[in-house]
């Protein structure tokens, strides 16, 4: 039997490979299509994937039948890397320790393949093989991956996180920014596994206040470095040449209670 990390790289590879295959098949630009698959490939620890795969396997499914909606994900998220690493956002010069889609391929481009890989998503979603999504699971993965990606998820996170610009925020504000512009699409990652998986009517985990589903753990453990005044090459200038000022993180002893929290149990399983 594969070990863990087997099985994960397996998986990354796989992925890998069905999201080259995806961009291959546009009859599009190739400027469009190249820096599409800058971005796509530009490594990532693919999280939002493998806990699709995860949940599928936990309910004893082959997680190959999660490809599709890995994808989807996978664009989705790259999408919003690429806009968040524009001039009017972060304007940020590296990503993941490469050049960011907008420095290689101008602004324009960089605004246009985001929004290719949006649509294209949805696209990869409604055209997946019934032998895979039938109806029913198209349309219930459609809506929640509009929801967690739209304004009351992904977009309401980056929104909020613009806003708290230049003042000092509330760590409950700071988890909010979290949730929304990182937890909820992991959220979403989880949810499609059960569908996916034909169990919509077994307890699922409460995925929106797990910890992996706030996006706090990761998020803390970056911030730490910057708030103790520490650099360390996360593969990203951290507003090195960006005029923007990120919010100030609240000091260390607000999260002693939060941390705590991240190690109790989630609240008992709810159905959907």
């Amino acid at each position: 039997m594969p070990s863990i990390e087997e099985r994960m790289k397996e998986q990354i590879g796989e992925l890998q490979g069905q999201l080259q295959e995806y961009i291959d098949r546009l009859d599009a630009p190739k400027t469009l299509k190249d820096s599409m698959l800058y971005s796509l490939q530009s490594g990532g620890k693919r999280i939002r994937p493998l806990l699709l795969f995860a949940t599928l396997e936990a309910f004893r499914k082959d997680w190959r039948a999660g490809l599709p909606v890995a994808c989807a994900v996978e664009m989705i998220h790259t999408y919003s890397l690429i806009h968040d690493d524009l001039p009017c956002m972060d304007d940020d010069d590296l990503r993941r320790g490469k050049p960011t889609n907008h420095k290689v391929f101008g602004e324009a481009v960089a605004v246009l393949a985001g929004d290719a890989l949006l649509t294209y998503s949805f696209q990869i979603l409604s055209d997946a093989p019934p032998a895979l999504l039938d109806d029913r699971k198209k349309i219930l993965i459609i809506s929640e991956l509009a929801r967690a990606a739209g304004p009351e998820g992904m977009v309401a996170g980056q929104t909020l996180d613009m806003e708290a610009e230049d003042r000092r925020i509330s760590l409950e504000e700071l988890e909010s920014i979290h949730l929304h512009k990182t937890g909820k699409l992991i959220s979403f990652c989880v949810k499609a596994g059960a569908i996916l998986a034909d169990a919509t009517k077994r307890p699922r985990p409460n995925c929106p206040n797990s910890p992996a589903a706030s996006g706090s753990p990761s998020k803390f453990a970056t911030t730490s470095w910057i708030s103790s005044g520490r650099r360390r090459f996360w593969g990203r200038t951290w507003g090195a040449t960006s005029p923007r000022k990120r919010a100030p993180i609240p000091p260390c002893s607000a999260w002693r209670g939060p941390i705590k929290n991240w190690r109790k149990p989630s609240s008992r399983p709810r159905r959907f």
